[in-house]
């Protein structure tokens, strides 16, 4: 395993730079009132590591470095963006201001570890698959095709599927209604499958490399989607704010795109 890692000292950088940038947006937050700017800045954590990564392992494959920095810079930036479009002019996020209210005084001084910090760690413990592939100085092989494949299938999943949704969100005559169409007809989630398709993609890149143990963090990844922070989060109360969406849920699939069943 150390063969991959290199200098121990490396991972512990991309450490420190990520818990640095949590606590310069925890401090932001402080000055804006709103926790919720970390989902606009979660997938730049990675594209911190990754930068970090090519700059301090020079002896790793040159063209892998460069392969892995341009997925990540693409996802994180197209992420980035996304959101911040998203929340523009609305205000903290529900999520968040529930906590506001609840923690109230302890809020500010709570939030820096219940948000920043523990989004820092899960973007480094997650950011494995980054390290492993650019530290390797082993070539291409066949696993960088089938994951370079896969990311492009995820990320096509999850940015047309984000389009689609906004697209429908945003004509006022499908208000409290159920997106189906699209992406969306083949599964509820099509951007939360892209995006997990996109780190087993990344993974596999990796495991090209010799990082294969690096496995845990695609699955904390699709499993913080389906069951935490994504579509166990989002499902708890959408079926009663969208029509039609109990028959939506028996008919197409939750995460991974299948044909719809029949109504």
């Amino acid at each position: 395993m150390t063969e991959f890692i290199g200098w121990p000292g490396v991972p512990v950088v991309a450490l420190g730079a990520v818990l640095t940038m949590g606590t310069l947006l925890w401090l932001l937050s402080l000055r804006l009132k709103d926790a919720s700017i970390v989902d606009t800045f979660w997938g730049l954590f990675f594209l911190l590591q990754a930068g970090i990564y090519l700059v301090l392992r020079p002896d790793g494959f040159e063209g892998r470095q460069f392969l892995v920095l341009a997925l990540v810079s693409i996802w994180s930036i197209r992420l980035a963006t996304h959101i911040s479009a998203r929340h523009a002019g609305k205000g903290e996020d529900s999520r968040y201001a529930k906590w506001r209210e609840q923690y109230g005084e302890a809020w500010p001084v709570r939030s820096l570890f219940q948000v920043f910090m523990l989004q820092a760690l899960l973007a480094w413990i997650i950011g494995a698959p980054i390290l492993a592939a650019m530290s390797s100085p082993v070539g291409w092989g066949v696993l960088d095709v089938i994951g370079l494949a896969l990311w492009v299938i995820g990320f096509i999943f999850e940015a047309v599927g984000d389009y689609q949704l906004t697209a429908f969100t945003r004509d006022p005559d499908n208000k409290g209604k159920t997106m189906r169409f699209g992406l969306w007809r083949f599964t509820r989630h099509p951007n939360y499958f892209g995006d997990a398709a996109q780190w087993w993609g990344l993974w596999l890149i990796a495991t090209s490399a010799g990082g294969w143990w690096t496995v845990f963090a695609p699955a904390i990844m699709t499993f913080l989607l389906v069951r935490v922070s994504g579509i166990g989060l989002l499902e708890r109360t959408i079926a009663k704010r969208r029509a039609g969406y109990d028959e939506y849920m028996r008919t197409t699939s939750a995460f991974i795109p299948l044909p719809p069943k029949d109504r």
